[in-house]
């Protein structure tokens, strides 16, 4: 028998969370409304959904750390999630996607618009089961070393902690030094082809992981932007430091 996705829904306004679980429903999700952080936190605990909707601006605890604690739950590293918010600040939507969140949407917002985002966010999350291979790990190249069995990217030795969409940017540059990526093609390519995102949200993924690599190696540059075109990664690295 077809078992309906389940959507888990984080909203305290009644009205939308109404709308959203009527648009989800008609549209052949399970949705599964909570008004607190704390129900949420026992929901998803219980049975992990397929996709959460978590709205910042929760009476019992903000957004942002609720999806922190969600992400610490067995099997919450696995589960998609998208904010809502009423804030229009660059850099709330900057740190919802810098901890991991797969889009966000501000309200207010189009019931269309939302449906379609779950769809491809669901899409686009599905993972290939992992092909068992006895050929050795390919040698890293400096400063980089790309391992992509385990979806991880090293520079200068670190491990980088970054959201999925970080990692395939990154590893898009990685795999093609100097060669300059647009906006367009990085989100044909990261996003695969089906995302209602935009420009600013590459900008956003691309300004977080300038940060990260400045951990590592504070006095390069390591992403050059070229106006007009796009983004690539420098042929200048050294290969240590």
């Amino acid at each position: 028998m077809f078992s309906k996705p389940r959507i888990l829904i984080v909203e305290d306004e009644s009205g939308i969370a109404d709308t959203i679980q009527y648009v989800l429903a008609t549209d052949g999700f399970a949705p599964v409304w909570c008004a607190t952080a704390e129900q949420a936190l026992r929901e998803f605990a219980a049975q992990p959904p397929a996709l959460a909707i978590l709205d910042v601006g929760l009476p019992d605890l903000n957004g942002f750390e609720l999806f922190k604690q969600l992400r610490a739950l067995p099997g919450g590293d696995q589960v998609p999630m998208l904010f809502l918010t009423a804030r229009s600040d660059e850099i709330d939507r900057v740190v919802g996607l810098e901890l991991g969140a797969d889009d966000y949407i501000p309200k207010p917002f189009s019931p269309r618009e939302l449906v379609a985002r779950v769809r491809t966010i669901l899409r686009r999350s599905v993972r290939p089961a992992p092909v068992a291979s006895m050929a050795p790990p390919a040698a890293p190249v400096r400063p980089f070393a790309l391992d992509e069995e385990r979806r991880q990217i090293r520079y200068y030795g670190r491990l980088l902690e970054l959201s999925r969409y970080e990692y395939g940017i990154l590893r898009l540059l990685v795999q093609k030094p100097g060669r300059v990526f647009s906006r367009d093609e990085l989100l044909d390519k990261v996003w695969d082809g089906n995302s209602d995102s935009f420009d600013r949200t590459v900008d956003a993924h691309i300004k977080t992981l300038r940060a990260k690599l400045k951990t590592v190696a504070p006095q390069l540059e390591a992403i050059r932007t070229l106006r007009g075109s796009g983004y690539a990664l420098s042929e200048e690295l050294p290969a240590v430091i």
